[in-house]
């Protein structure tokens, strides 16, 4: 036999003890950055919680690295529930003092038996650490989280660490805690669960992957079986046949979509407007039609990518209460897509055509019909310094054309006269009295273009304005807190009977037949009043459109302002619009747009615009009572004024002409019954002739012009303003 002597034996000793002193320095150090209190962790949450209408979250991101916004209380989580996870996962929980060593020995034993891994036997504490402290998957972590286990007992109480844990606990799809589980697997809350639903939320936290009941069902039925042995076998339960027996509503994941853009808008309203700060806001949206227009919007965008197609906003509201049901911006949370950090829906963009049928049913307060005729021809105005020619889209003229032709194909030659008779100051006064604020530079600064959509809205006013023609002319502000729409006003600001009267025409067919075609993707299967219009240069894109109960609008663009490839509102937003639509109306009875019981049909000349004669090709027309024409002008009566030259307009002689040859065209805007103008320049009288032009022989320097206007059966001229121009 061999005896170690003496020294030897020193040694050993000595090696023990500096192992044994070097193993709890390092594990010392190792535990030295472990929190020592989780009071932070257990308390963070997020500002508000957001959910939609139904109660679903809107404001949780899957990415962070705690669950901020599904928390619940630990006395608030099914006692059935709370005994299966401690069962499954750690069933001598509250006996341990937060590592199980004799779980560890027996794991150890299997391990060595399986010639594997087979068995872990952390403890829940040692978990809450691994989510705490997380290290490789090492034996020394292993040893470490044993400790800092025993260390985070030390602090706090089992019932606080196990209701972090349940909030807390990682599944599948980054989510986190039984509350986001319950969502994610069986689309309910953890109280709407049967018991066998709640095992499945127990036994998953193993292996997410290995035992998903979507696509593993055998794994996670075997798994659930032993577990209910276990409960029974420990006097958990009475009746295991009963609850293998049950059968589980599992919904397949629906894709998350992103609401950040209706979330900062609504944040912001509610620190301007001193909201009560509660903890859950419950908003109007709809999770369902958000993510359903959500994917028609990228969808569509992806197919016009190739038009250089980038960017664009949906907003859907339920305007028999203006709540706002979506608010979508084209591929909100990709990051590799230009510009969707913008909220598209609160951008400034030039609206094109959309201000239309909002002029014209402002000339409808001033008298005019959807007979009144107005004269489609050839037109220049002065625009700043020079003259700008307006023309149709189509570049067709088409003479004398009744105001519900002209809004049905959108031309744009009436409608700047529209806003000459009606007057760019009044027409912004208008605007801003259905919701339109962002207009707010002078009239001078708009001019004429202000009918086509010169000035710069948002996509959210403009759906907001559109709402009051929906609602029979009544305004009422559009609201993003569920219920709050009980307590706002809402008061009238356009006669039923007008606002009626511009959604006919919006949703006839045939008004449009001229610029549209008889095919127009604008023709809804169902009665739909709907507009599109398209900026200078295709930088925008929109279409609007309102039905029985919901009002859609779609603005289409290039945030970086960069034009698009011809893509106008008919070739781009409306067939989003008709997509939206139908997903609207799939399981609704859909009933006809509201139409005035005030409102007169009688028969008018289509050439004149008069009632009906018996030498006349006639059509039967909608009025408002006290409005029907018995002898209609041709063309309206609009405030006489120079057209040409404009205010400050400069102007130079053309070296390549004789001097003598050289004449400006003078020009008034169009007026009925002309019997003589005698036109001024500099105070002195240059010419007189029986119509609304003369011809200016140029000369150098600066100049101010007038007209007096001699009207039939008039007793004294009519004298337009002045207006200053040069020419060099």
């Amino acid at each position: 036999m061999l005896f170690l002597s003496r020294p030897d034996k020193k040694v050993i000793y000595a090696s023990v003890l500096i192992t044994f002193i070097v193993i709890s320095v390092a594990t010392f150090l190792s535990m030295k950055t472990f929190p020592s209190s989780l009071d932070n962790l257990l308390s963070v949450t997020g500002k508000h919680t957001y959910v939609d209408r139904h109660g679903h979250s809107l404001n949780v991101t899957y990415e962070n690295k705690w669950n901020i916004y599904n928390r619940v209380k630990i006395h608030d989580v099914p006692e059935f529930l709370q005994n299966a996870l401690i069962q499954s996962e750690d069933k001598r929980f509250f006996s341990h003092r937060g590592a199980d060593w004799l779980a560890r020995i027996n794991a150890l034993r299997q391990n060595i038996l399986a010639g594997k891994v087979v068995r872990g036997a952390s403890t829940i504490t040692e978990q809450v650490v691994r989510m705490i402290h997380p290290r490789p998957r090492t034996i020394w972590s292993r040893w470490v989280e044993g400790f800092e286990a025993m260390m985070l007992e030390s602090h706090f109480d089992k019932l606080t660490i196990l209701e972090f844990y349940l909030n807390q606990v990682p599944y599948k799809a980054n989510r986190r805690g039984i509350i986001q589980a319950a969502h994610y697997y069986f689309d309910r809350d953890i109280h709407t669960l049967n018991e066998k639903e709640m095992l499945v939320l127990s036994v998953l936290v193993r292996s997410p992957r290995w035992l998903d009941p979507n696509q593993q069902a055998d794994n996670i039925e075997r798994a659930i079986i032993n577990l209910v042995e276990r409960l029974y076998e420990n006097k958990l339960i009475e009746k295991p046949e009963r609850i293998i027996a049950q059968r589980l509503s599992l919904s397949q994941p629906v894709a998350s979509f992103n609401t950040q853009h209706f979330i900062e808008y609504v944040n912001t309203q509610i620190e301007n407007n001193h909201h009560q700060d509660t903890k859950n806001i419950h908003t109007t949206i709809d999770s369902e039609i958000q993510h359903k227009t959500q994917r028609i919007l990228d969808n569509e965008i992806d197919r016009l990518n190739r038009y250089n197609v980038h960017n664009g906003a949906v907003l859907i509201i339920d305007h028999e209460t203006n709540e706002i049901l979506s608010w979508v911006v084209a591929y909100a949370g990709k990051h590799d897509q230009p510009f969707n950090q913008i909220n598209a829906v609160i951008a400034s963009r030039q609206p094109g055509s959309t201000l239309k049928p909002l002029l014209y049913a402002n000339a409808l307060t001033k008298g005019w019909t959807a007979a009144t005729l107005i004269n489609d021809s050839p037109l220049e105005e002065s625009v700043g310094l020079g003259l700008h020619a307006y023309h149709n889209y189509s570049r067709t003229y088409y003479g004398p054309i009744s105001l519900r032709e002209a809004l049905g194909n959108s031309l744009n030659i009436p409608a700047v006269k529209t806003v000459q008779f009606v007057g760019p100051e009044n027409f912004l006064t208008f605007l801003s009295n259905v919701g339109i604020q962002s207009l707010s530079s002078h009239p001078d600064e708009y001019g004429d273009g202000l009918a086509l959509g010169n000035g710069e809205v948002t996509l959210l006013e403009l759906v907001q304005a559109y709402t009051v023609i929906a609602r029979m002319g009544s305004y009422k502000p559009l609201s993003f807190i569920d219920g709050e729409h009980l307590s706002t006003k809402s008061h009238q600001v356009l006669s039923d009977d007008i606002a009626s009267l511009i959604a006919d025409i919006m949703s006839d067919y045939s008004a449009r037949d001229k610029e549209f075609g008889r095919n127009s993707v604008l023709n809804f299967p169902r009665q739909t009043a709907v507009k599109t219009g398209t900026s200078s240069d295709y930088r925008d894109a929109w279409a609007i459109g309102f039905d029985d109960k919901y009002t859609v609008g779609i603005w289409m663009g290039n945030l970086d302002y960069t034009e698009m490839h011809e893509i106008t509102g008919s070739t781009g937003p409306a067939l989003i619009l008709r997509s939206i639509f139908n997903e609207l109306n799939h399981n609704r009875d859909v009933k006809p747009l509201f139409f005035s019981n005030h409102l007169v049909k009688q028969r008018v000349c289509i050439e004149t615009g008069e009632a009906e004669n018996n030498h006349c090709k006639a059509r039967d027309e909608w009025f408002v009572p006290g409005t029907y024409p018995q002898k209609a002008p041709a063309t309206p009566v609009i405030a006489i004024r120079i057209r040409k030259p404009g205010q400050g307009m400069m102007m130079a002689m053309d070296p390549r002409i004789p001097d003598d040859h050289e004449y400006f065209e003078f020009k008034l805007t169009d007026v009925d019954g002309i019997k003589r103008v005698d036109w001024f320049v500099n105070n002195r009288l240059v010419g007189t002739t029986d119509n609304n032009t003369y011809h200016w022989k140029l000369a150098k320097g600066a100049f101010i012009g007038k007209a007096e206007v001699w009207l039939e059966g008039g007793n004294a001229p009519f004298v337009t303003e002045t207006v200053a121009y040069k020419v060099n």
